[in-house]
C-alpha cells in the first residue's frame, strides 16, 4: 500500500496494492499490522459501517466529541462519492480548512481520517456503497456536525444545488 499525508496532518490517502488479471482483480483492503505502521499511530478500530446512496445524497458533515470521538478509514466498494474531511483541532495550523478527494468502486483508494476532524461526503454515482472502520463506538450523546453548506468552509460537494439531498437532521446542523 501507498500512503500519501495531504495538507492536513494526519488525515492521509491510502492507495492499496490492485491486482488485475483476466479474471478480475484482488487487493487487500486492510491489514492491521501494514495499516499501523504505515500511519504510525497505534489504534484499533472496533466497528464497521456501510452506507447505501444514490446520486444527490450528501451526508455529513459528522463528527464524535470527547470520549467518544473517532478516528475512521473509509472507502467505496461500488459507486463514487467526493469525500470530505475538516480539521477540527482547535491547536491545529489547518484548523477550519478541509480535504477532498474522489473515492470509487474503481480506484480503490481509502481516507484516513483522525480524531478532530469532520467528515462527509457527498455520492456522485446511483447505487454507491460506502464503508468504513471506526475505532471508537458511535454515542448519540457526542454527536455533532457542521451544516454541509457552509460559508467559511466553501466546500464544492461537485453536485449542482438542485441535486443534493439531505437528511432532516442534517438539514438544521450548525455552521462552523
Amino acid at each position: 500500500m501507498n500512503i500519501v499525508q495531504t495538507p492536513l496532518e494526519g488525515c492521509l490517502v491510502i492507495e492499496p496494492m490492485l491486482f488485475k488479471d483476466n479474471r478480475g482483480y484482488f487487493f487487500e483492503s486492510f491489514n492491521e499490522e501494514k495499516f499501523k505502521k504505515g500511519i504510525g499511530i497505534d489504534l484499533n478500530f472496533v466497528q464497521d459501517n456501510e452506507a447505501f446512496s444514490n446520486k444527490g445524497i450528501v451526508r455529513g458533515l459528522h463528527f464524535q466529541k470527547g470520549k467518544f470521538a473517532q478516528a475512521k478509514l473509509v472507502r467505496v466498494i461500488t459507486g463514487k462519492v467526493l469525500d470530505v474531511a475538516v480539521d477540527l483541532r482547535k491547536n491545529s495550523q489547518t484548523y477550519g480548512q478541509h480535504f477532498s478527494i474522489v473515492l470509487s468502486g474503481e480506484n480503490k483508494k481509502q481516507l484516513f481520517v483522525p480524531r478532530g476532524f469532520a467528515h462527509g461526503y457527498s455520492v456522485l454515482e446511483n447505487n454507491t456503497v460506502f464503508a468504513y472502520k471506526c475505532d471508537n463506538y458511535y454515542n448519540k450523546e457526542s454527536e455533532g456536525g457542521i451544516i454541509y453548506n457552509d460559508k467559511t468552509l466553501n466546500i464544492d460537494w461537485n453536485l449542482l444545488d438542485i441535486e443534493i439531498k439531505l437528511s432532516d437532521k442534517d438539514m438544521q446542523l450548525p455552521n462552523l
